[in-house]
């Protein structure tokens, strides 16, 4: 049964600063890591960060929307590095993850990261929600045929399925759920109708053309039952309240802020809640007490994939960019760059704060990338370009937010948050 108490303190603003509660050791405390603008703004940097210096007890990192096509870059002092998409981003320090009912599984991509992490030696423990969504390869298949289709005109998709994941969940029928993966024969059934009736009604209700007959085959259908079964015996299915009991939680979203639902400019958006919607359902079933939000974006503006993005330019923004994980791919194309609009950004974080407006916050921006700026950054205000400082700017970013304090990270680690570039580190312009 759901609570219904309030999760937060009482309402009235954020903490007083005399009042600020103390995280570690306190029950009921938890932080949120969001994007604060498409997504690739640095939230698995940020996350790993919390793990190590926020919460050196015990501690679960839960995924509270979207899937596999998540990319959080983690790269340690020691040069290991990682993009994660399954896990939370504190799995390298052996930081449990949760995968919340609005996260959408994908069995196949889990299996690839588990052995990847293992390589590492990263055997951190995941615990999955029974009502989390799963993608199946036929979710994928829909998926990459509608973008294929769409040709100049894509939305922007990762083509994992994602989207058609979620759009096959509204067919109650055909519905598949973690809970749904531990009775593999009710489950061949489950993937034979999806197959042989869901499949091609989709496909016609979307004016594609049947798919080859080998991609519709029997070994296909029993090579997903193989990726579930090793998915199943990888993960501890249990609900959130169990898992956090004792723990504290840091909720790590998904994309950013100007791809929510909701909020985005459809359709170039994903389908969840990329905010603090979603983190306020699950921390008020879970009961916890107060809440840090972390808001982070780059000290430039990205987006990988189709979709307006106010003022774009021709290339990189600086010199000194460099950006590993999101390298050209068939369905996003390559990553595109633009100014930060400092309106933007604070309607974005406004709208996202009034989710818990009656609540108590604290917020935090945290600013990534600023070793890859010139001397001087452009920001866009009131429609006209300013330059600042890399020192000053996440300050003067946090306050045109209305946000309560900032963080500048001036490297790819979670070693180099709030650190200051060396004396005449910075590029001239």
């Amino acid at each position: 049964m759901r609570s219904t108490r309030n999760w937060f303190l009482p309402s009235g603003g954020a903490f007083p600063r005399a009042a600020r509660p103390r995280l570690h050791g306190s029950p009921g405390a938890a932080h949120a890591v969001v994007g604060a603008g498409y997504g690739d703004e640095g939230k698995g940097l940020v996350t790993d960060y919390l793990c190590q210096q926020v919460y050196p007890g015990p501690t679960v990192v839960v995924r509270f929307n979207g899937g596999a096509q998540a990319g959080h870059t983690v790269t340690r002092t020691d040069g290991v590095r990682h993009v994660f998409s399954h896990f939370g981003s504190g799995a390298l320090r052996g930081v449990a993850s949760y995968l919340s009912r609005f996260f959408v599984c994908h069995p196949l991509l889990f299996r690839d990261e588990y052995e990847a992490l293992r390589s590492l030696g990263a055997t951190a423990p995941v615990f999955v929600d029974p009502e989390a969504m799963v993608t199946t390869p036929y979710d994928v298949m829909i998926n990459q045929a509608l973008e294929a289709a769409r040709a100049d005109g894509r939305h922007g998709s990762c083509g994992l399925g994602f989207g058609e994941t979620i759009q096959r969940e509204d067919q109650g029928d055909v519905r598949l759920r973690v809970a749904d993966l531990a009775d593999l024969p009710r489950l061949r059934r489950r993937l034979g109708r999806i197959r042989d009736e869901y499949l091609p009604a989709r496909l016609q209700t979307l004016d594609l053309a049947p798919l080859p007959a080998q991609w519709l085959s029997d070994v296909l259908l029993e090579r997903f039952v193989a990726d579930a079964k090793a998915f199943a015996k990888h993960v501890e299915v249990r609900p959130l309240d169990q898992v956090a009991r004792g723990r504290h939680v840091i909720f790590e979203g998904a994309q950013g802020l100007l791809l929510d639902m909701d909020y985005g400019i459809f359709p170039h958006v994903t389908r969840s809640h990329t905010g603090l919607r979603n983190v306020a359902a699950l921390a008020d079933e879970v009961g916890l007490a107060n809440l840090e939000v972390a808001y982070v974006t780059r000290a430039y503006a990205t987006r990988h994939g189709n979709g307006p993005l106010a003022h774009e330019l021709s290339g990189v923004p600086f010199a000194g960019v460099d950006d590993p994980t999101n390298a050209p791919n068939p369905w996003q194309g390559s990553q595109r760059f633009a100014w930060l609009d400092s309106d933007q950004l604070r309607a974005a974080v406004q709208a996202d704060l009034a989710h818990v407006r009656e609540s108590r916050v604290r917020t935090t921006l945290f600013v990534t990338c600023l070793d890859q700026a010139d001397a001087q950054i452009p920001v866009v205000t009131n429609g006209r370009v300013a330059r600042h400082a890399p020192l000053a700017l996440p300050k003067l970013l946090a306050a045109a937010a209305g946000l309560d304090r900032a963080q500048g990270v001036w490297g790819p680690s979670a070693a180099h948050v709030g650190a200051r570039e060396p004396a005449g580190a910075a590029r001239v312009a």
